[in-house]
């Protein structure tokens, strides 16, 4: 006769990913979505962000079912919102696969936006990520918060997504460390370099926490390092009472969710507004 430990492991419900995507809705798509910004205009359904480095961020619940001609004049706010700006030197205005959105692609492509590779939006259980994994030998995990580790921690990042050592990006986060909002930043190290990392971040008044920021340099991939690190951060999350976990997953970190039970939700698709470009 089966344990109950074994009845239940077969009872287990599968995730249900329209349930999921509401959440995903209703308590990610506000102000959660955007800690750290230095200001928020709303322009209809738009929530018009703006991040210190000269960053600007455009983002929303739903567009309410606006017509195309609605989605280009808002379209063309925004961009002169963020151009009034002199300070502001990019805006990402993020999409979503699952939005009815009728005629934004051209309306952003019209106004200057390029857009950037569709990553896929992923949720699932923290419990299913929460596992004890081996390290390869002579790598170690830590949750930094000195302003040194985390400047190291974020030229790694830059350079393995192929951008500038950014000296903004590092303040950035320094700033974020020192408001105490929750944000926890955790890296994978060997031999006193960082090799992987990313960020934790609850997500207040849910039930859930993003994994984010996931990077890890090429010779140290497909060997268990972000994978570890990723578990590391689900423990966090469980420690913080946070149940559920989401990330916005890049071909490289998509597999390792994916194995371990998170489910697709929706995609997302980043538009880029450069000044000058």
């Amino acid at each position: 006769m089966p344990s109950a430990a074994s009845s239940r492991r077969v009872a287990a419900v599968p995730p249900d990913p329209a349930r999921l995507l509401a959440i995903y809705d209703g308590q990610l798509r506000t102000d959660a979505e955007t800690p750290g910004a230095t200001s928020v205009t709303r322009l209809g359904p738009l929530r018009l962000v703006t991040f210190a480095g000269g960053r600007g961020f455009v983002t929303y619940a739903d567009l309410g079912g606006a017509d195309a001609a609605a989605i280009r004049r808002w379209v063309a706010e925004a961009l002169e919102h963020y151009r009034a700006d002199p300070e502001v030197a990019r805006v990402e205005w993020k999409t979503r696969g699952h939005d009815a959105a009728p005629g934004l692609h051209e309306a952003l492509v019209a106004h200057g936006f390029v857009p950037d590779e569709q990553e896929v939006v992923m949720m699932g259980e923290a419990q299913a990520l929460a596992v004890d994994l081996p390290l390869p030998e002579g790598v170690s995990l830590r949750r930094v918060t000195s302003e040194v580790d985390v400047r190291a921690m974020s030229a790694m990042q830059d350079e393995v997504f192929g951008d500038p050592v950014s000296r903004e990006g590092a303040d950035a986060l320094v700033r974020r460390l020192a408001t105490g909002d929750g944000m926890e930043l955790w890296v994978a190290e060997a031999a006193g370099l960082v090799v992987s990392a990313g960020r934790l971040e609850p997500v207040a008044g849910s039930d859930v926490a993003g994994v984010w920021g996931g990077a890890t340099r090429p010779e140290w991939r497909r060997r268990g390092v972000y994978r570890a690190l990723t578990a590391a951060r689900a423990r966090s999350a469980l420690r913080r009472g946070k149940t559920l976990v989401h990330s916005d997953c890049t071909p490289f970190s998509r597999p390792i969710l994916q194995r371990a039970g998170l489910v697709e939700v929706t995609t997302t698709t980043p538009y880029l507004w450069r000044r000058g470009a």
